[in-house]
């Protein structure tokens, strides 16, 4: 695939771009705002028996605010990223955002929608002791409009916020801002939990972890 890039008009201007080799797609290496790329990474779905690549993705942070959280929860560095590594993000207010660049200009924004929420469902059952909430599930995505037009490169964005509000945009467009810790924790775990959507980015932001002790 040739290097896909997002909307154009969502481009910051950075000195580097890292390339997620599965699918091509490039990403800024630094946020206008300070945030550096962690890790990249593929989302697949099943659809109809076959794998669809859905998006590629980008995990931002800021990493002096990961490394005082690091090492106010762990005091000796470890020699490999741990469970407990990865569990302190995910339970903690610290912002992190993620940049899913659309692959495939055949699915619909109802589709999207669908899949994300199943995924997002699933995550808060995990960590809701078996228990659903879908009407905190449905909040993230339920006044996003299906007439959107998602082509390949369309951005779609999510932050958890200091204060666990988890924030969604849609080709630059604020979508849902919801608070909810259990939101923002599920969220993330689907990262950087047990089952991520992609082993190798998981491990990709273990080695950026690692990297600031």
């Amino acid at each position: 695939m040739a290097n896909l890039k997002h909307d154009p008009e969502m481009i910051e201007e950075v000195a580097e771009e890292v390339i997620e080799v599965k699918s091509g797609v490039s990403f800024p290496g630094k946020l206008a705002d300070g945030k550096q790329l962690q890790a990249v990474g593929m989302r697949k779905k099943s659809l109809l028996g076959l794998g669809i690549k859905i998006c590629s993705f980008g995990l931002y942070a800021d990493n002096e605010t990961l490394k005082e959280l690091m090492r106010s929860k762990i005091k000796e560095a470890p020699t490999k990223p741990t469970k407990e590594m990865y569990q302190v993000v995910i339970d903690s207010d610290v912002e992190i955002l993620l940049r899913m660049v659309m692959i495939s200009g055949s699915l619909s924004m109802n589709m999207v929608k669908r899949g994300l929420t199943e995924d997002l469902g699933a995550s808060v059952q995990k960590l809701n002791g078996g228990q659903k909430n879908a009407e905190l599930v449905n909040k993230v995505m339920e006044n996003v409009s299906n007439s959107i037009k998602l082509t390949s490169g369309s951005l779609i964005e999510v932050t958890k916020f200091p204060g666990y509000r988890l924030g969604s945009k849609i080709k630059g467009e604020v979508v849902s801002n919801v608070e909810s810790e259990l939101l923002c924790r599920a969220y993330f775990d689907g990262y950087l939990g047990d089952d991520p959507f992609d082993k190798e980015a998981k491990e990709k932001f273990g080695a950026s972890l690692l990297a600031l002790f």
